[in-house]
C-alpha cells in the first residue's frame, strides 16, 4: 500500500510530477495492501493458461489443413477430448499447488525486497532486470531439468511432462506437483538476486508461462518474432525433446540454446528433427499409460 494519502503527496515526495503510468498506478494501487498486489499473480497465471494456449489450439483442431505445414509432428494429434482433459489437470494443478503456493509466498517476496512503491521503474531498468531472470532461470532450469532426466527424476516425477510426446500449449505446464515446486525456484532466483518493482515481477511471470506455452506449441510459424531472438530455442528446439522423451540427452534449457550447446552439444538434432518432420508418427493409433492417445492422420 502506498504511503500516500493524495496525489499531490506522492508528488511532494518525488519532487516531481508523477508521470501517466505513476498516476494511473497511484489511483490503483494506493488503498490496496501489497499482498493483494503480489497476488494478482493468481489472476494472471489463470488468464494465461486459460487464453494463450487458446488460439493454436482452436486452428488445430478446427482447421489442422490450414496450419498442418507448420505443425512440427504433423501426423499427430490430440482429439478434442484430450485437450480438454490436459486443460482440466492443469487447473486442479493450478487450484491446489499453484495457487497456494502463490498465497504463502508473499513473505519471501516482501524480504527479498520487490516493492511497489513509486517511482516506477524505467522501460531500461525493467528490460534489464527482465533479461537477468530469464538468463538465471535459464541456466538453473537446464541442470534441473537434466537431473529430472536421471533415473529416478524421471520415472518418479518427470515422465509425467512427458506423456505429451507431440505437446501442446496447453500442457506447458501440465507436470507433477512436485516438479512445479523444484521448477518454481529458478524462476525466483532472478527477481531475489535482483529485485524490482511489483509490475516487473508480474511481468516477469506473464513472460514466463508466455514463453513455456509458446515452446510447447507445437507448431513452428514463419512469422513468429521470438525467431529473432538470439539463442532462442522455440517450439522446434522443445518439441524434440518431448519426442525423444526419456532417451532424451538434449535440449534441456527452458528458453536459450546456449547451455545445450556448450554443455552437451546437440548435434543430431537437425538429422532428427527432419526425419520426424518427414515421417510423422508411423506406427497409426497408440496409448500411453495414461490414456493419452495419438492418432494418425493420413
Amino acid at each position: 500500500m502506498l504511503p500516500y494519502a493524495t496525489a499531490a503527496e506522492a508528488e511532494a515526495a518525488l519532487g516531481r510530477a508523477m508521470t501517466a503510468a505513476e498516476s494511473l498506478w497511484f489511483r490503483y494501487s494506493a488503498g490496496i495492501p501489497d499482498y493483494v498486489l503480489f497476488w494478482h499473480n493468481i489472476l494472471f497465471l489463470f488468464v494465461v493458461f486459460t487464453l494463450a494456449p487458446l488460439p493454436v489450439a482452436l486452428l488445430e483442431l478446427r482447421a489442422p489443413a490450414a496450419v498442418g505445414p507448420f505443425k512440427l509432428q504433423p501426423k499427430v494429434r490430440l482429439s478434442r477430448e484430450e485437450f480438454f482433459r490436459c486443460y482440466r489437470d492443469v487447473m486442479r494443478l493450478f487450484f491446489l499447488v499453484i495457487g497456494p503456493l502463490q498465497l504463502v509466498s508473499y513473505p519471501t517476496v516482501k524480504m527479498v525486497g520487490i516493492h511497489t512503491g513509486l517511482p516506477l521503474p524505467s522501460l531500461g531498468e525493467m528490460a534489464a532486470q527482465l533479461l537477468v531472470y530469464f538468463l538465471v532461470e535459464d541456466y538453473l532450469n537446464y541442470w534441473i531439468h537434466r537431473l529430472l532426466h536421471g533415473e529416478w527424476g524421471y520415472e518418479k516425477i518427470h515422465r509425467v511432462h512427458h506423456e505429451f510426446t507431440a505437446p501442446i500449449g496447453f500442457a506447458a505446464p501440465y507436470a507433477h506437483w512436485a516438479e512445479v515446486l523444484i521448477l518454481g525456484i529458478p524462476s525466483f532466483v532472478g527477481p531475489a538476486l535482483a529485485p524490482g518493482h511489483m509490475i516487473t515481477f508480474w511481468l516477469w511471470i506473464v513472460l514466463r508461462q508466455m514463453e513455456a506455452i509458446e515452446t510447447h506449441s507445437g507448431f513452428d510459424f514463419p512469422f513468429n518474432l521470438t525467431k529473432y531472438i538470439p539463442f532462442y530455442g522455440g517450439a522446434e528446439y522443445h518439441d524434440y525433446h518431448h519426442y525423444v522423451g526419456r532417451q532424451s540427452q538434449s535440449n534441456f534449457a527452458s528458453v536459450f540454446t546456449y547451455c545445450d550447446i556448450y554443455m552437451e552439444p546437440t548435434k543430431y538434432h537437425k538429422a532428427y528433427q527432419a526425419k520426424m518432420k518427414a515421417l510423422g508418427q508411423t506406427e497409426g493409433e497408440k496409448a500411453d499409460s495414461n490414456g493419452l492417445s495419438y492418432a494418425k492422420l493420413d
